[in-house]
């Protein structure tokens, strides 16, 4: 999953090297950390938080596959 969302973010933003993607494990959820250069902040949440919510969306789809809950912290 953090593969994933990785991926997802470095397609969306100006300076791909900038994204880090940190995964922390709890019993009953895996929380998975985005950090972006500060420029490319606005484009990972986009208008009114459309494409943070699209990439919660296909995280959600594919932790149903994965039986595990994963949500995602967009960090400044």
């Amino acid at each position: 999953m953090r593969v994933l969302v990785e991926e997802i973010a470095k397609a969306l933003v100006d300076v791909p090297d900038k994204v880090e993607v940190n995964q922390v494990d709890a019993p009953q959820v895996t929380v998975l950390e985005l950090r972006v250069d500060p420029s490319d902040l606005g484009k990972i949440i986009g208008k009114q938080g459309r494409t943070a919510r699209s990439i919660r969306s296909i995280l959600y789809a594919a932790s149903e596959k994965a039986r595990r809950r994963y949500t995602l912290e967009i960090l400044e």
